[in-house]
């Protein structure tokens, strides 16, 4: 599994909840029943914070999707992210400001040529 952990449950109205961990943030995807019987979607962002004093909270933000929506939803979801792959890659280039990431140098090749796509530049140098 990587940095992601991901959890499944079903409670005992038979309604349906998966939990995504992802760093500070945690995704809840928990099906929901309407009045009248039917299903719908909740989404559930719950990011961990800190207050100055030390104490911990947490802010939260939900959506909700009804089952006429998930059809364009699913297919606005992946078009939006092929297309950030399809720009930028699976990398998450944000790791690059980690204190603890490892500067190595990465090589691209253009027409077999080696071209070196990051430069490690000290600010002291500027």
């Amino acid at each position: 599994m990587n940095e992601f952990e991901n959890q499944e449950k079903v409670d005992a109205e038979g309604v349906f909840s998966k939990v995504l961990r992802a760093g500070r943030r945690t995704y809840f995807f928990d099906v929901r029943e309407t009045r009248a019987g039917d299903y719908y979607l909740t989404i559930t962002e719950s990011k961990k914070n800190t207050q100055d004093d030390g104490a911990v909270y947490y802010k939260k933000h939900k959506i909700y999707l009804y089952k006429e929506d998930f059809e364009s939803f699913k297919e606005m979801l992946d078009e939006t992210t092929d297309f950030v792959f399809a720009q930028k890659g699976q990398e998450v280039i944000s790791e690059r400001h980690q204190k603890d990431f490892d500067l190595k140098t990465k090589v691209e090749s253009k027409d077999d040529t080696q071209v070196e796509s990051f430069t490690n530049i000290d600010f002291e140098d500027i």
